[in-house]
């Protein structure tokens, strides 16, 4: 950016009020999840006209503020699609086969083969909520696996791939042998509650490497421990760090701290995008 004549000053690691302080010193700010982007910032921020997010959800900015405020919130949502299809079914194969547990028995010296024996993802159906792109990348990789891919969008009917069938909500909650999610937090909650895991078929695999809060915690350690849900593993939680303890210490779910996005590739992607984004936006 600095190369394309932008003027760049990097502040990282302020506290709320260090950036209420001097946000209205800039035109432009890059923000990743962590920094928190609401109505106050926005209405310090008397000289600035554009905000990048870092990657794809905007759910840290007060959007409809900014809108109000004239600022433009732009984000750069291909940059991570492949880093995060890859760790959902990176998720599945960990379920499917148990390795987390398998290696923590293995590394307390035991052997026990019978107890680890699991089923294969070629022949299962898969069901995805949200078929954009982070979608599109899980449905490659599913079918090339053998499996028979079920989507669901709120906001797209038709996909161009014919290896992916658009269904109902309903149709794919009650088919799906997995099903993984890749949509935006909503201000209108989760999207699997306890309605929905009322309509799966017994030992579903449940995968979230989208948002906290898109499945219901509370539901979910319910179908957990009535035998509904089979495994479940987790990217994301409605609070970060989690302290959510029976579900952290359930035997069944697979846990990672938020780590969809981080490869060095896809930091490699965000950063160059981003870059690009602020440069096409300065020379308008």
């Amino acid at each position: 950016m600095r190369q394309a004549g932008l003027d760049v000053d990097e502040k990282t690691g302020m506290a709320p009020e260090e950036l209420l302080a001097v946000v209205g010193d800039y035109d432009a700010m890059v923000v990743r999840s962590a920094t928190k982007v609401k109505k106050d910032v926005i209405q310090a921020a008397k000289n600035l006209k554009v905000v990048v997010r870092g990657g794809v959800g905007v759910d840290n900015i007060d959007v409809e503020a900014a809108k109000a405020a004239g600022v433009e919130v732009k984000n750069t949502p291909a940059a991570s699609s492949a880093s995060v299809a890859e760790l959902a079914i990176g998720l599945m194969f960990a379920c499917a086969r148990q390795i987390p547990q398998a290696t923590a028995s293995t590394k307390e010296h035991k052997w026990e083969k019978k107890r680890f024996s699991g089923t294969e993802l070629h022949g299962k159906t898969l069901g995805i909520i949200g078929i954009g792109r982070i979608g599109r990348e899980v449905a490659k990789r599913a079918h090339a696996l053998g499996m028979t891919v079920l989507a669901f969008d709120a906001f797209i009917t038709k996909v161009d791939d014919p290896n992916i069938k658009m269904v109902s909500m309903d149709e794919l909650v009650s088919n799906a042998d997995y099903i993984t999610l890749h949509i935006p937090a909503s201000k209108d909650g989760a999207i699997l509650g306890e309605k929905q895991f009322g309509m799966m078929k017994k030992g579903v695999t449940i995968i979230n490497a989208a948002r906290g809060g898109v499945v219901c915690e509370k539901a979910l350690l319910a179908a957990l421990e009535n035998g509904t849900v089979k495994a479940a593993a987790l990217d994301v939680f409605e609070k970060e760090p989690t302290e959510n303890w029976p579900l952290i210490d359930h035997p069944n779910v697979i846990l990672t701290p938020h780590i969809g996005a981080a490869t060095k590739e896809a930091q490699d992607r965000i950063g160059e995008e981003l870059a690009d984004i602020l440069i096409a936006w300065s020379r308008k």
